[in-house]
């Protein structure tokens, strides 16, 4: 359930997970071992890569919830000014990318109950949805 990084340099076997608008995939790699992984894919993004689809996901979602971000750059640790500006229910869905980080992680750093995270979560998935039909109805791709 982690972000991870292809550090053997090994090209893995891919097919698209997901398509979204824009040029936005989410890409299924089986690993040598045949486990998947899940690389995030945009224009002018470097892609990332997760373990689990859902957070693949989410993070698609926080991408287009703030119309693009880039995280070359912010270090380790840093979260990109987008998803800062954007607002607490994007920075809590954005958490929730990251290696290590659960819903309890991100209750307790805000103070809330776990059913808040859950609903911060499915405001960005929503809004972003919103986005990506906007973008179908004005064939803008």
């Amino acid at each position: 359930m982690s972000r991870s990084e292809n550090p053997t340099g090994v090209e893995d076997e891919k097919s698209v997970y997901r398509e979204y608008v824009l040029d936005v995939r989410i890409v299924e790699e089986r690993r040598p071992d045949g486990d998947p992984r899940y690389r995030f894919e945009a224009p002018q993004h470097e892609g990332i890569r997760f373990d689990d689809p859902e957070r693949a996901e989410l993070y698609a979602d926080v991408y287009f919830d703030v119309n693009g971000f880039q995280e070359a750059g912010t270090g380790d640790r840093g979260v990109p000014p987008e998803i800062i500006q954007a607002g607490q229910d994007t920075l809590a869905a954005y958490f929730l990318t990251q290696p290590g980080i659960d819903e309890n992680w991100v209750a307790s750093f805000y103070g809330i109950k776990n059913t808040k995270v859950d609903r911060y979560a499915s405001w960005v998935h929503q809004r972003a949805e919103e986005i990506r039909e906007g973008v179908e109805e004005r064939d803008v791709e």
